[in-house]
């Protein structure tokens, strides 16, 4: 487990190295405006460079947000899913890392927008509403998407199994991806079929029958 931290730790530090250098600079001449600047300036002036500090800062903060996330995906596709034999984990990660991003991206620019005096809550509402949109026109893909996962978790076959779907056909395990999982027939036939059905529906594993010990 320490060995592990250690590795992650390493990269993450590789990652945030510039933008943690960046905002070292930053406070740096922040603290040389606040002593030979500030004193000397009106009280409106000293709200505008407030306004653009915090706005160089918060987009610093960003950036090392996105480098850590860079650093721990990039590591555990690398150290982790590379060594898995499922390739959901492989399709998944980079996903996952755009995902974060805009997220974090989009915080960051809901908390700037109103230094600059712009009322976000209408923005918010309009976020909403679209998210809203979006997630019931992909349901299915969502739904699927989270199958996937846990059907990783939890393991009901892995690659190179032999089992039984749902509709009755005996076969290979081929792949397990993000929205759909191959399978090979008796007859080879390539057959795909949706997570979803799969986590909701009764699985026969052979493979997992043959490795069982009374």
């Amino acid at each position: 487990m320490k060995e592990v931290a250690e590795r992650v730790g390493w990269e993450i530090a590789k990652k945030v190295i510039l933008p943690v250098l960046l905002f070292l600079l930053f406070v740096t001449a922040y603290l040389n405006y606040k002593i030979r600047i500030f004193p000397y300036i009106s009280e409106d002036l000293q709200n505008v460079f407030k306004k653009y500090f915090l706005t160089i800062l918060i987009i610093i903060i960003g950036f090392i947000a996105q480098r850590i996330i860079s650093g721990v995906t990039g590591w555990y596709k690398e150290k982790v899913a590379s060594k898995t034999t499922t390739k959901l984990d492989d399709e998944a990660m980079p996903l996952i890392r755009r995902v974060l991003k805009v997220l974090i991206w989009v915080i960051i620019l809901l908390i700037i927008l109103p230094l600059y005096g712009i009322n976000i809550s209408a923005l918010i509402a309009t976020l909403g509403v679209s998210s809203l949109a979006i997630a019931l026109a992909a349901q299915d893909t969502i739904s699927n998407i989270i199958s996937g996962f846990m059907i990783m978790v939890d393991s009901p076959f892995r690659v190179g199994d032999k089992i039984q779907l749902p509709s009755g056909e005996v076969v290979t395990v081929l792949d397990v991806g993000v929205r759909r999982s191959k399978f090979l027939s008796e007859d080879k036939a390539i057959i795909i079929v949706p997570n979803l059905e799969l986590s909701k529906s009764k699985i026969v594993n052979y493979t997992y029958g043959q490795e069982y010990k009374v």
